[in-house]
């Protein structure tokens, strides 16, 4: 996605500058806006691939924003990435909880984020990748969705359906940190009680199963896929 348009949303102008300048010799269009209601605003109209967002910003915060645009269908999938100084845990929590799909502290290298960028672009041109049967190579593994199994090598990995959920949540953006409340909504369900421990159990099984190199702790708030 070389050619991808991403929307800027900072308060303050040499950020955006600075950004603008780095983004545009990658050959992304760049869009900006200076405040939460502004982003809202420009999001709406130009529907951009990827949202970077500050959180401490005039008229609405960026968690705010996030949450507000992925109320709407036409942003459930855009990617939203915050770009802030906030280091604080709460914070990144709060951004992730509220739709984030990265969360990136400042000050950061210019070669740095585009990378970071570029992964995030990549992540999405990866999302909804199983073939006609069913089937999704990633890494050194292939997850069959019709068989609820995957495939290491030459083994046949059985999983349990939730195992077999929670792993297929978890490839659907590989580097995107879940949170523990998002992985309960998106595999359990909301109406459903289970205990607190239900899916560090759940990670631990699937580690064994699969190997515990793919699947990352993220201290404090869930846990990402990689390979």
């Amino acid at each position: 996605m070389d050619s991808a348009k991403i929307l800027i949303v900072d308060d303050e102008p040499d950020i955006l500058e600075i950004l603008r300048y780095n983004l545009q010799k990658e050959g992304y269009e760049v869009l900006s806006a200076s405040d939460g209601e502004e982003g809202l605003r420009v999001a709406e109209r130009e529907h951009p691939d990827l949202i970077i967002l500050d959180i401490m910003m005039p008229k609405m915060d960026g968690v705010e924003l996030c949450r507000q645009l992925r109320n709407k269908p036409a942003f459930s999938k855009t990617l939203i990435a915050f770009l802030t100084a906030r280091e604080e845990d709460y914070s990144q929590i709060a951004a992730l909880e509220g739709g984030g799909d990265d969360y990136i502290t400042k000050p950061i290298r210019p070669r740095v984020l585009i990378s970071r960028i570029k992964a995030l672009l990549r992540r999405s041109d990866r999302q909804d990748s199983y073939d006609d049967e069913g089937i999704l190579n990633i890494g050194d593994l292939v997850i069959n969705r019709e068989k609820v199994n995957v495939q290491k090598g030459d083994t046949i990995i059985e999983l349990a359906k939730k195992e077999f959920e929670l792993l297929n949540l978890l490839v659907s953006k590989p580097g995107k940190v879940f949170t523990r409340e998002e992985i309960f909504n998106k595999v359990w369900g909301t109406d459903v009680i289970v205990g607190n421990r239900t899916i560090d159990v759940h990670i631990r099984k699937l580690r064994e199963k699969i190997g515990d190199e793919y699947i990352k702790t993220i201290k404090g708030i869930g846990y990402k896929f990689e390979f």
